[in-house]
């Protein structure tokens, strides 16, 4: 089963910012990972609460609406929005990926299928 998510998958580098929490630096996440973690679990009906806890491989089409985005940067906050959506039980049971980047500027998305093994 493919599964379609809408919207401009983020860069993990590009989504926690400093903050300080009882005079100690922390790491957050920013609105737009969280705006993008909220649509991603809303759109993911297909493998949303499958929770697959065994081996699992994913097959994954990222399209960005430019060439400047890096396809290992999304990979991280697909896992984790994968696993926050309870399609995986958890992202280190995920013993392969076959990432593939395309560039489409009026519809950026991803595309993928998960595979338990």
């Amino acid at each position: 089963m493919v599964q379609t998510i809408l919207g401009n998958c983020p860069s993990k580098s590009n989504c926690y910012k400093i903050v300080t929490i009882g005079g100690h630096g922390s790491l957050a996440k920013t609105s737009a990972l969280k705006k993008y973690e909220d649509n991603f679990y809303i759109q993911c009906n297909l493998y949303r609460n499958v929770n697959i806890t065994g081996y699992v491989e994913l097959y994954i089409d990222v399209f960005y609406p430019s060439q400047r985005s890096d396809l290992d940067n999304s990979l991280k906050i697909v896992l984790d929005c994968l696993q926050k959506c309870k399609a995986i039980a958890n992202d280190n049971k995920v013993v392969k990926i076959v990432a593939r980047k395309f560039l489409d500027k009026n519809n950026p998305r991803i595309e993928f299928e998960l595979k338990a093994i």
